[in-house]
């Protein structure tokens, strides 16, 4: 069960669909991500949708197979999809940060969570900050599905650590001398230079 919820974690759908519409490998553009924020770059709304609706749905597949009489299986399951997404076999590694499928694992399982997600990542985008406002999605995910069930922490564990284990260690290796820094800073937005939300940005004085 568990590794069937990896192998379909793994099929990259945003790589797949930018291939096809695009001719766009996504592992050779911007960050190398192969993730429905790279889609929407290089294909738009439309595929980023169905590309979307397709990460989340291979997410559930596993927790829903192993169904509810069996949720130390389930989690694992979910856990496993988020892990088949952010490194595909199919891409020798490479792959998304795995938010889709970590939404579709909680949908069966405690779908209050894929609503914290959803609107973590849409109050990011108001203040322009979408990795900051992912991040602190992840943070609240615990005290949430801990009040929802004694499995609530586990499962929270298990869907973010690989989710926040993705963003550190990235594609490629940071670069200079900094690279604990650079680390640090990938943890909170996603990528090698920190970029805070407009609002919280100190204004350049001539």
């Amino acid at each position: 069960m568990v590794a069937v919820a990896y192998l379909v974690g793994s099929v990259p759908f945003s790589g797949i669909i930018a291939r096809r519409l695009r001719g766009v490998d996504l592992r050779q553009v911007g960050t190398g991500t192969v993730s429905g924020t790279g889609l929407y770059r290089v294909a738009g709304l439309g595929p980023l949708i169905v590309g979307g609706v397709l990460d989340v749905a291979k997410g559930a597949v596993g927790p829903l197979l192993a169904g509810q009489s069996r949720p130390g299986v389930a989690i694992a399951a979910g856990a496993a999809a988020v892990i088949g997404h952010n490194w595909s076999v199919f891409l020798r590694g490479a792959g998304g940060r795995g938010i889709s499928p970590a939404m579709g694992a909680m949908l069966p399982l405690a779908p209050e969570g894929s609503v914290l997600l959803l609107a973590a990542l849409a109050l990011g985008k108001a203040v322009d900050a979408t990795s900051l406002g992912a991040f602190v999605g992840f943070v609240g995910l615990f005290p949430l599905l801990a009040a929802n069930s004694p499995r609530g922490v586990l499962l929270a564990a298990a869907l973010v650590v690989p989710m926040l284990a993705k963003r550190v260690v990235g594609n490629r290796p940071p670069s200079g001398s900094s690279r604990a820094r650079v680390y640090l800073v990938r943890l909170f937005f996603d990528q090698d230079t920190s970029r805070w939300p407009k609002a919280l940005r100190r204004e350049e004085r001539p």
